[in-house]
């Protein structure tokens, strides 16, 4: 099972929950899929409306706990610790991953020290083995750990959660691609059309060339024929040049006995 349907299951299995618990039994299961180590999609759980009731309650972290892991990220998380629940040690984990995936959103090519920064990792050793096993691992990115540039270069990264505003953008984004795409199937279709032209150009000059090269292997044809008849005609026994040779040949003087 890939990553992707199994995730699809755990999501589906998740909202179920949540749309069956009330207030503060919407806790533990908040921790719970915060906590979950093959759950790295969270806004359909964030909008189910049990979730969403518990804005301006004593509970009302959780929710931006869950918008933290939706689309925050580990500084995210260090710079608003005092308004967060503390995270244990596996929701640590997670937000670090997340943290990988939102730094692969940008860039294919993340510097060792940006990592380091990123994840509060002193060595590189830590880092590489976190990559390894915390992240290529657990499927969520590909990649090759380069030691001699001390950079990871990114060739897979699972998809986070959209942000805010980040929709109007992807739209936007996906309509310039589909009219740059557009404008280049016109243009190959341009260049099939004159290729087309060409060729059948190029069929003509063929077949003309063709039919010049027969014509003149039809006229060679027959001067062969009239070359070969006139040397028939000079060559026969008894012919002119038989007869011409016969008088211009000197005779013979018979010596007396």
């Amino acid at each position: 099972m890939d990553i992707e349907q199994k995730q699809a299951e755990v999501i589906d299995h998740f909202v179920k929950q949540a749309s069956v618990l009330k207030g503060p039994a919407l806790v533990p299961l908040i921790v719970e899929a915060t906590s979950n180590p093959s759950l790295f999609a969270f806004s359909e759980i964030l909008s189910v409306p049990n979730v969403l009731e518990l804005e301006g309650t004593e509970n009302s972290v959780y929710v931006g706990l869950l918008r933290l892991f939706a689309h925050g990220t580990w500084s995210d998380y260090k710079s608003n610790a005092d308004r967060l629940p503390q995270l244990s040690a596996d929701q640590v984990l997670k937000l670090k991953q997340l943290t990988v995936l939102t730094q692969a959103e940008t860039d294919k090519v993340l510097p060792y020290s940006q990592l380091m920064q990123e994840l509060d990792v002193t060595n590189v050793r830590e880092l590489e083995d976190f990559l390894i096993n915390e992240c290529m691992y657990a499927g969520i990115v590909r990649g090759k750990l380069d030691q001699l540039q001390r950079c990871f270069e990114v060739q897979f990264a699972a998809g986070r959660d959209l942000r805010p505003g980040q929709l109007g953008n992807m739209i936007q984004t996906l309509s310039d691609w589909l009219s740059t795409s557009d404008n280049m199937l016109l243009s190959i279709q341009e260049k099939i059309k004159w290729a087309d032209g060409m060729s059948e150009s190029d069929k003509k000059h063929r077949k003309d060339v063709e039919d010049r090269i027969e014509e003149v292997k039809k006229s060679l044809s027959l001067k062969a024929d009239d070359f070969r008849g006139h040397e028939e005609i000079y060559s026969e026994p008894g012919g002119v040049m038989d007869y011409e040779e016969d008088r211009t040949r000197p005779k013979r003087r018979r010596h007396p006995m």
